[in-house]
């Protein structure tokens, strides 16, 4: 299901997604109803827009467009509301001043998930602290993690640093506590209301590092917490007491109604 600005979108309507992509957005997983950090979601989009686009946007109009799209839906499923401007072009990116709302809705998978194979792959996203449309350097990252047999990408930066993953945060379990990687990465969500409870650190992170924590997960709206079963060829465990509780954190939140 996909509405533009509340109506059933057309092809044509989506033609700058493709030809040009660009715009910003958030998921939210749905769950009876309720969205967990939904008031999070709306500050980032307006604040997405002011960097993306230079405008304001309405979270009130936004709420209203997803009231509509998600209907009487029951159980579990993932909303996406896109920010683009339909009349932008490749040529005149500045053109994009009026923000239009795009909502779509998806399946949900069943929480909690199993645990993540990922592989380290050089790469740094553009604009990091935006949840921008570019994804293709993401899928890249993460496409090259799959022909090699893991299940998604680790991002690793200069001096080895880790940052997050192709579309999470990540965060370390280690002698003093959570962990997580002191870099440019997407202020997620998910991350943020994690942090709200118990003791967290935030530190630069090598890959060697990251190997040798006693626990590894990764976070976003869709996913909740979810354990790294490897980094690479080095396994790592996949329970953990603070793992177990972190994850029974986030499901014991009651979310906000839309």
């Amino acid at each position: 299901m996909a509405e533009l600005n509340g109506r059933p979108v057309t092809p044509d309507a989506l033609l700058t997604l493709a030809l040009t992509n660009y715009g910003h957005f958030t998921s939210m997983r749905v769950d009876n109803q309720r969205v967990r950090g939904l008031d999070l979601h709306m500050e980032r989009l307006v604040r997405d827009c002011r960097t993306v686009m230079g405008a304001e946007l309405d979270p009130d109009r936004v709420r209203r467009y997803v009231r509509q799209a998600a209907g009487d839906l029951s159980g579990s499923f993932v909303v996406r509301v896109t920010i683009f401007d339909p009349a932008v072009n490749m040529g005149r990116p500045d053109k994009a001043n009026t923000p239009h709302v795009l909502v779509t809705v998806r399946p949900a998978a069943d929480l909690p998930m199993p645990p993540l194979r990922v592989k380290s792959v050089r790469y740094e996203r553009d604009v990091p602290a935006v949840k921008h449309a570019g994804l293709f350097g993401a899928l890249h990252a993460r496409r090259t993690a799959l022909l090699d047999g893991a299940d998604d990408a680790l991002f690793v930066g200069p001096e080895d640093l880790v940052s997050e993953g192709g579309t999470w945060n990540v965060g370390f379990i280690g002698e003093d506590g959570v962990v997580w990687p002191k870099a440019d990465v997407l202020p997620g969500v998910t991350m943020a209301l994690l942090q709200q409870s118990g003791h967290h650190l935030t530190a630069p992170v090598t890959l060697a590092e990251a190997q040798g924590m006693q626990a590894a997960f990764a976070t976003n709206t869709t996913i909740g917490v979810r354990a790294l079963s490897s980094i690479d060829d080095v396994p790592m465990a996949t329970e953990h007491p603070l793992l177990t509780q972190l994850r029974d954190n986030y499901l014991a939140i009651p979310g906000e109604r839309l």
